[in-house]
């Protein structure tokens, strides 16, 4: 984590803590007060009964009419006092004189308190005041005899201690519970810290900004195409260089949102989706634009949430290929014919220190003369010069692999119209040659035959070896793609072959036996320079 940035799990634990904090103290005020009043609402409706039985007990009319001794209320009235836990209960005639009181030396003398004047009057009333016993909550009452004429007053006191008492025990509770709630959610919002860091893999939210940065700055700085769909096949993300390929393919709507399967009809991706198996190196046709496409499955766990296609213009993966592929056949070529030569220097070597200088100058001829013809034979009939020297190359490759290798053609053959073709057939050819000399390197005729031949705007090529052969099965299987006896990680040369031939919409011929060598036959529709089509 960076110096001064807190880290998501304190944010969370102290926000949490401060609205659940905030939340209980408005509710703790809220309640308190409805509490309290609640509290002082109850303590004055139990003055209110103490009084009012008071005030309707026979005992006390009958004493406050004259009708019975006054010595029985103070009795009376002590008993409801402590039956009912109030603070006092005063009995008074109509001049204010008690004839009750908690303090038996109080009774016959006037009530304390200044308040008692309505209920004089005969109106019930409550009030807060001060008497011989503190501050304290007063209800008063009349007494009425059966005749309806008031001969006194009730006067039942709560001490407004008690009172207070009430209302901080139910506070207390209250408090209580905010503390609970507190607690409570200082360690709910620890527990959901922790599950949202670990649903983010530890990292804070500065880091997951970084990283999403990062990866948007990589999808759109490579060259290749990035499509991802998600699980209902939906496109999530496209980046800039597919979406320069789906302008030069005419699809020039937002592709975000939009089924995959509508906007791109031969992607495949949702047949990924459902199998879960990746598609390597596919060709896809997108509007007439051919494109090399990559297809995997997106896994999070054991679930597929989705699917991503990698794909590149397949022009410019062919211009790549060609220009590679005869970076290598040249390479090639030079090499063995360096080393055939390196062998002939050894030989002319040897005989100039053994002094055989006629036999020299015979060798010498001999080579001359081959090369010579070897030479003017190729570069008569194949008068495209990079063609031209591959076979010259091949031929040196041919003789320092022990190989006989002959070419032959009919008529002269002219350079084609398309400059690509040349790169195609040089790696076609290369693919057929070099196929044909490992299959003839333990055969004891060592021998290969390329011919061309040239008519009507046909190209036949046909490549004939004196090797192992195949069976009909292996000739079914060796065009495949992967399909291969020499190993792992080979069958492209044969596949290519085909592939190429597929696109000049040519034609493939083979015709093999075992023990009697191999015939690979082209037909390969041949424009030459300069011809009107």
């Amino acid at each position: 984590m960076k110096k001064g940035r807190w880290s998501l799990q304190s944010i969370i634990i102290i926000f949490v803590c401060v609205v659940v904090t905030v939340s209980l103290l408005i509710t703790d005020l809220l309640i308190s007060n409805r509490v309290a009043e609640g509290t002082n609402e109850s303590q004055v409706e139990k003055a209110k009964n103490v009084a009012l039985m008071i005030s309707h007990s026979p005992l006390v009319i009958d004493a406050m009419s004259g009708k019975r001794d006054e010595k029985d209320i103070q009795q009376f009235a002590n008993e409801i006092r402590v039956a009912t836990n109030v603070e006092f209960v005063v009995v008074m005639d109509m001049r204010g004189i008690r004839k009750s009181h908690p303090d038996s030396n109080k009774v016959g003398k006037r009530f304390m308190g200044g308040d008692e004047g309505p209920v004089l009057k005969g109106k019930e009333h409550v009030s807060f005041a001060r008497g011989t016993l503190g501050p304290s909550l007063r209800y008063f009452t009349p007494i009425f005899e059966k005749g309806g004429k008031q001969v006194g007053a009730v006067a039942v006191g709560i001490s407004l201690n008690s009172v207070e008492k009430a209302v901080n025990k139910s506070r207390t509770g209250i408090y209580i519970g905010t503390l609970v709630g507190i607690v409570i959610g200082v360690i709910g919002a620890v527990l959901l810290a922790r599950y949202i860091k670990r649903i983010l893999l530890g990292l804070e939210p500065f880091a997951i900004a970084r990283l999403l940065e990062e990866r948007s700055a990589m999808l759109q700085s490579v060259r290749e195409g990035i499509v991802a769909v998600d699980q209902e096949s939906r496109i999530t993300l496209v980046n800039r260089a597919a979406l320069k390929l789906f302008q030069k393919a005419g699809l020039s709507q937002e592709p975000i949102g939009r089924d995959v399967e509508e906007y791109l009809p031969a992607t495949r991706l949702s047949k990924v989706l459902k199998t879960g198996r990746a598609e390597l190196d596919e060709e896809q046709n997108l509007n007439g634009l051919s494109i090399l496409v990559n297809r995997v499955p997106v896994v999070v766990g054991n679930n597929t949430v989705g699917a991503i296609a990698t794909f590149r213009d397949k022009t410019e993966m062919q211009i790549l290929a060609e220009q590679l592929t005869g970076v290598r056949i040249y390479a090639d070529a030079l090499r063995a014919q360096t080393h055939e030569f390196m062998n002939k220097l050894h030989v002319i070597l040897g005989m100039v220190r053994m002094g055989y200088y006629d036999k020299l100058a015979e060798y010498i001829n001999d080579i001359v003369k081959h090369r010579k013809t070897e030479i003017g034979f190729i570069t008569k009939k194949i008068q495209d010069p990079v063609l031209a020297g591959f076979l010259i190359g091949k031929l040196s490759y041919a003789r320092e692999s022990g190989v006989e290798l002959s070419v032959s053609c009919n008529h002269p053959l002219p350079p084609p119209d398309d400059s690509h073709l040349t790169h195609e057939l040089i790696t076609t050819l290369g693919n057929l040659i070099d196929n044909a000399v490992e299959a003839v390197a333990d055969c004891s005729i060592k021998k290969i035959d390329v011919e061309f031949d040239y008519g009507d705007d046909i190209l036949t090529i046909e490549v004939k070896d004196t090797g192992i052969g195949m069976s009909e099965a292996m000739q079914n299987k060796i065009v495949q793609k992967g399909f291969s006896t020499k190993g792992e990680n080979r069958g492209l040369g044969l596949y290519l072959v085909s592939q190429a031939i597929e696109k000049w919409e040519g034609e493939l011929i083979i015709a093999s036996k075992p023990k009697k060598g191999t015939i690979f036959s082209l037909y390969i529709p041949y424009k030459a320079e300069g011809e009107i089509g």
